[in-house]
């Protein structure tokens, strides 16, 4: 009798074979099995040491059954979701079916255009494949195809088999012919009919199909008819083998250890796929490697990938592990690839409290921005497109018609223009005297404007403002004056290093900077030395939106992109000098994402600033230097530190800022009116002066409060006098 395991050995063999085969691994079923089997629930006994000296084994084995269960273990599945994310976008979608119109559309065109080429192909080679028809209709009749069978049959010497192939043959060749010569009948008919009764027209399209089905028939393989209209990108296919080599030639010694130990070195946690524009592979790092540290070797990364440094984006993904790498690899360096269409730029228009889609990432997809409750920070070295970068965040404000522009190009070379004298309220250019008191005047107006808001929030009702800050339906009603104004500084450095003014700036717009985003107000400034003294801490700390294009050194990536970006493996540094508009943007609640901003020329912008100016007339809500208005003339001249010696008698050596205010305000109410002690000493900061505790005695207790030492003010004015009089 047959033992079982004979027909198990033996369906094994079998299976070996197939696979061999086939060019498939051969898999040994027993160890696959063995492999699958659970440990044993019995844990193994663990001896004890005969010596006290000896260590013990601190991992001991576990059973198999003492785990979470079923629902333990898809409890931390990681779901992908059921709609995809393009299908939600509708931007997105919308996207892409404008560009697969927009590419069958091209294609058509350009093959329409060349169809007389084609035919002319195909005529050429008609008298090609008029003989392979004739040659071949003459071999089928004449049965050619069963000759080699027949030959076979003489080879063998074989006559009865040879007999009942002939039988076979002349009774195919006399039904063949049959048929051959009904249709060339047939086929004549039609001709003469063609030829008789049909019109010209008709003639020539049946002549013609009839010449370009021979020409097609005729044509070689080597040489095809028709071109392409669109020439595909030649990029590698990314494999798992290219992807272990590039890792492997980073000189990281985790890596190395593991591949010369035999193993990859690298652990695969998904298929490498396409994902857009290029392949995706993601995996886990060897113990102890970062994704930093791959982000570090780049460089390297993109040769040992044979591919251009634009092509080659290794990212970290938040909720997983610090060597959790996702690779994509693009077809086409980023730089150069082409960009969808914005959808903004021949028409629409903006409400800044919804995202804006300003910018691609590396798979071509839209990213969106919010200007709304956001102070922005642009940071880069120059000629990588800092200034073509805020001027398209302005032309999207420019394009909600609600939105009052203050426009400041402090490199004066009339970057900001197209936008500023089409729909700016202010709008200043140079770093001279002139732009520069222009600007600190309006700056000026702008912290009294936010006291103003902050007093007309905190004065509605809950139910119409319930969060205490400026919504799009508030900024509807012309009568609360709450509409959005954006304030774009380029080249900010140049406000906050003045000599006279820069501490005022400073002091203004750090104001604006946190407090501004609730009442409606965004400040976008833009530096190409993002330094602490070109861009004060306190403005950086809080500005929630920040663009970061090339920079050379950690300081001032994390300058613009915050503290530790750097460490985090957020670099801008390793932008190329060709990444012009590439950047990371670090804002609408997520992390820093590499982004392409659109890139609008100064024709461009003249054409969507001429939009929204139209849009404004149309609303009549263009004002100010846009219409040919002048700032409205300011307050008198008025000193602060003398009107607080006037308030403060000389026997009174520390008052109390509330007391201040209070005398000021009826000293001057058209200046000081509303002020409260916060103002007051964010006000004498940029004079060097600084409140302290004063006591006082009231109601036989000492209460602290902060005020204001007059001996301070006095030496603040001697100082500031000496300095004039020096000058």
């Amino acid at each position: 009798m047959k033992h079982p395991d004979d027909d198990h050995e033996l369906f094994n063999r079998l299976e070996a074979e197939m696979a061999a085969d086939h060019g498939a691994d051969v898999v040994d079923l027993d160890k696959a099995r063995a492999a699958r089997e659970p440990a044993p629930t019995t844990p193994a006994p663990v001896p004890e040491p005969a010596d006290p000296d000896t260590p013990v084994m601190v991992d001991q084995p576990a059973p198999a059954a003492t785990g979470p269960g079923y629902l333990g273990r898809i409890a931390g599945a990681r779901r992908r979701p059921v709609v995809p994310v393009w299908l939600k976008s509708v931007a997105e979608l919308r996207t892409a079916s404008a560009w697969v119109a927009r590419h069958y559309a091209h294609a058509a065109g350009y093959h329409a255009l060349r169809s007389p080429v084609y035919a002319a192909r195909l005529a050429f080679r008609a008298p090609a494949g008029a003989a392979k028809v004739v040659g071949g209709t003459m071999r089928w009749v004449a049965d050619r195809e069963g000759e080699p069978v027949r030959l076979a049959a003489v080879r063998r010497e074989d006559a009865a088999e040879y007999l009942k192939l002939s039988r076979q043959r002349d009774g195919r060749v006399r039904l063949r012919a049959l048929v051959a010569a009904l249709a060339m009948f047939t086929g004549l008919g039609l001709a003469l009919a063609l030829y008789v009764l049909a019109p010209d027209w008709l003639q020539a399209v049946s002549v013609s199909a009839v010449v370009l089905a021979l020409g097609a028939a005729g044509r070689k393989a080597d040489a095809p008819v028709v071109h392409r209209a669109v020439e595909l990108p030649k990029a590698t296919k990314l494999t798992s083998d290219i992807v272990l080599r590039a890792l492997g030639a980073l000189g990281i010694p985790a890596i190395n250890q593991a591949q010369g130990k035999g193993r990859d070195g690298f652990e695969f946690t998904a298929p490498i796929t396409r994902d857009g524009p290029g392949w995706r592979a993601e995996g886990n790092l060897p113990y102890g490697v970062t994704v930093t540290d791959i982000i570090e070797r780049r460089e390297r990364l993109a040769s040992g990938l044979r591919r251009p440094l634009g092509c080659v984006w290794p990212e970290a993904v938040p909720d997983e592990h610090t060597g959790h790498l996702v690779l994509w690899v693009g077809d086409q360096d980023m730089s150069r690839a082409s960009q969808p269409a914005w959808p903004l730029l021949k028409s629409g228009s903006v409400d800044l409290f919804k995202p804006v889609a300003y910018g691609t990432d590396q798979r071509g997809r839209w990213t969106e921005v919010t200007l709304m409750y956001i102070a922005g920070v642009i940071g880069a070295i120059p000629r990588m497109g800092k200034t073509f970068l805020l001027r398209l965040l302005l032309l999207i404000a420019a394009l909600d018609p609600r939105a009052e522009l203050h426009t400041y190009d402090m490199k004066g070379t009339g970057d900001l223009d197209p936008v500023g004298n089409a729909v700016g309220y202010r709008h200043a250019a140079g770093d001279d005297d002139e732009p520069v008191q222009y600007a600190l005047d309006d700056f000026r107006a702008l912290r009294e404007e936010l006291r103003r808001r902050t007093k007309v929030i905190r004065s509605l009702p809950r139910d119409i403002c319930p969060e205490s800050k400026v919504t799009s339906a508030l900024a509807d009603k012309r009568s609360l004056g709450l509409h959005p104004i954006v304030v774009g500084v380029d080249e900010c450095q140049v406000l906050f290093e003045h000599p006279e003014h820069g501490k005022e700036f400073e002091e203004i717009i750090t104001d604006l900077v946190k407090r501004g985003p609730a009442t409606g107000i965004v400040v976008l400034l833009a530096t190409q030395r993002p330094d602490a003294k070109s861009l004060p801490t306190g403005i950086s700390a809080n500005a929630s939106a920040r663009w970061c294009l090339k920079v050379m050194g950690q300081l001032e990536n994390d300058m613009v992109l915050g503290t530790s970006a750097y460490k985090r493996g957020v670099r801008a540094t390793m932008f190329a000098w060709g990444d012009k508009g590439i950047h990371y943007f670090v804002g609408e609640g997520s992390d820093a994402r590499i982004v392409r901003s659109v890139y609008v020329d100064a024709g461009g912008a003249e054409t969507i600033a001429a939009r929204a100016r139209r849009v404004r007339e149309k609303a009549g809500l263009l004002a100010g230097h846009a219409l040919g208005e002048a700032p409205e003339p300011t307050t008198a001249a008025y000193d602060l530190l003398a009107d607080i010696l006037a308030v403060v008698p000389a026997k009174e050596a520390k008052a109390w800022s509330e007391t201040i205010v209070t005398r000021l305000a009826d000293l001057r109410p058209e200046v000081y009116d509303g002020w409260d002690p916060d103002a007051l000493a964010a006000a004498l900061k940029p004079h060097g002066v600084s409140t302290i505790q004063v006591g006082r005695r009231v109601n036989g207790k000492v209460v602290n409060r902060r005020g204001v030492d007059r001996s301070h003010i006095t030496t603040a004015i001697a100082e500031r006098d000496g300095k004039r009089d020096a000058g």
